[in-house]
C-alpha cells in the first residue's frame, strides 16, 4: 500500500492499492459509517426512465459512498454504502459498491482514526520484508511455501521415488538434489535471506550432508515437525529454532499472541474470552491486550452487531490498551475463533 495524501485532521487518507495484502489490511481499517470516494464503473441509463428503449451504458465516474457494507475476500474487497456524492446524472441516496482490488486508488474519510487503525496503515506500508522460503519433507514428498505478511503461500509439491530398501540411498541423494534444487531457485527468486527446513526424524539432517553450497547453508534454519503436508508449517512456524527469523513478520506475531493467551487460560489467571467475558474486562479497564479474528468482525457485520466490537475497540484505546486483527487463515486466529474470535489479556483480575 501507498499513501498518496494523509490529512488526519480532516480524517481523509488517500491510498494505493498495491498487493492483496492491502485488501487484508483495508478490511480492517475501514469501518461501517466512514466515506470512501474513488473512480468506478456504473450502468447509467440514457434517456427517460420510462423509455423502455433508453439505452444503458457503463460509465467511469467518481462517487463517495457511506460504506454500511464490507465484504473481504483474499482477492476482492467489495465496500458498499449510499452515494452521497457523484455527478449530477447519478441519484444521492442510490446504493453502490467498490470493488476494490490490486491497482485501486481509493480516499477513506473517517470523523476520528484510531490508534491501531493509523497502525495497521502505516504496517501495510511498510516495505516488505524478503519472504522467507520454508520446505516440510520426508522421503516421499517436500511441500514449498513462502511466508510473508498475509500468511503463507504454497509454492510446489514435488515427490519423491519410494524405492526398495536396497536401492533407497541412491534415490535419496536425487530427491535430496531435487528438494536443494528447488529451495535454490526460490531463494534467487525471492531474494530470501532465511530458509526454514523441517522433516520428522532425520531426514533433514541426510539433506544437509548433500547440500555443497555453503552460501544456501548459511540461510538454513532446521526444524522438526511430527508430519508432512500443508498443516505442517503452521507448526513449525510455533519452535524455538524459527522464531528469530520470524520476529517481523505480523503471521508469526499473531500466533505468538494468541499462544500468550492460551497460556493465561490454562493457568486460570489474566486472561478472559468470548465475547461477554471480554466486554466485562474491558468496561472494568482491566484489558491490557484485545485479540480479535478478522472472521468475527465479519460476522458481526453480517449481523449488524458490530457496534458492540467497535466500542469495546474504541475503550481499549481509551484506556492505552494494546489490539490485534487476528488472521483467521492460521492456526492461531482458527484456535481463537474457538474460543469465541475474541479475548484480552488483562492487567489484573476481576471478579
Amino acid at each position: 500500500m501507498r499513501i498518496l495524501h494523509k490529512d488526519i485532521k480532516k480524517g481523509e487518507v488517500k491510498l494505493a492499492v498495491e498487493n492483496k495484502n492491502d485488501l487484508w489490511y483495508l478490511s480492517t481499517i475501514i469501518d461501517k459509517g466512514d466515506a470512501v470516494c474513488g473512480k468506478t464503473v456504473r450502468k447509467i441509463k440514457i434517456g427517460e426512465s420510462s423509455d423502455r428503449n433508453a439505452k444503458i451504458v457503463k460509465k467511469a465516474i467518481y462517487l463517495k459512498i457511506d460504506v454500511d457494507k464490507i465484504e473481504y475476500s483474499p482477492e476482492l474487497l467489495r465496500i458498499g454504502g449510499n452515494i452521497i456524492e457523484g455527478p449530477e446524472d447519478v441519484a444521492r441516496g442510490s446504493h453502490h459498491s467498490f470493488n476494490i482490488a490490486e491497482r485501486t486508488t481509493i480516499t477513506i474519510i473517517k470523523d476520528k482514526w484510531l490508534k491501531f487503525q493509523l497502525e495497521k496503515l502505516e504496517e501495510s506500508c511498510e516495505e516488505p520484508t524478503s519472504p522467507i522460503i520454508m520446505c516440510v519433507f520426508d522421503r516421499e514428498e517436500a511441500y514449498f511455501a513462502k511466508l510473508m505478511k498475509g500468511g503463507y503461500d504454497i509454492l510446489s509439491k514435488i515427490k519423491g521415488d519410494v524405492t526398495k530398501k536396497a536401492d533407497e540411498s541412491i534415490k535419496g541423494v536425487n530427491f535430496y538434489s531435487q528438494i536443494i534444487s528447488q529451495l535454490n531457485q526460490y531463494a534467487e527468486r525471492y531474494a530470501s535471506s532465511h530458509i526454514i527446513v523441517a522433516s520428522p526424524s532425520f531426514w533433514k539432517d541426510e539433506l544437509m550432508k548433500e547440500l555443497k553450497d555453503e552460501s544456501l547453508k548459511k540461510k538454513m534454519i532446521l526444524a522438526t515437525c511430527s508430519s508432512v503436508g500443508a498443516t505442517a508449517f503452521n507448526e513449525i512456524m510455533k519452535r524455538d529454532e524459527v522464531k528469530s527469523a520470524l520476529k517481523s513478520e505480523r503471521f508469526a506475531k499473531e500466533i505468538n499472541i494468541v499462544e500468550d493467551l492460551l497460556k493465561q487460560i490454562a493457568k486460570g489467571e489474566l486472561a478472559a474470552y468470548g465475547i461477554k467475558e471480554v466486554k466485562k474486562a474491558v468496561d472494568a479497564g482491566a484489558a491490557s491486550a484485545l485479540l480479535i479474528t478478522d472472521s468475527l468482525i465479519k460476522k458481526s457485520r453480517e449481523e449488524e452487531s458490530y457496534d458492540v466490537i467497535e466500542k469495546m475497540l474504541k475503550n481499549v484505546e481509551a484506556m492505552k490498551g494494546e489490539i490485534f486483527i487476528i488472521s483467521g487463515e492460521h492456526e492461531g486466529g482458527q484456535k481463537l475463533d474457538g474460543l469465541g474470535g475474541i479475548g484480552a489479556l488483562l492487567r489484573y483480575q476481576i471478579g
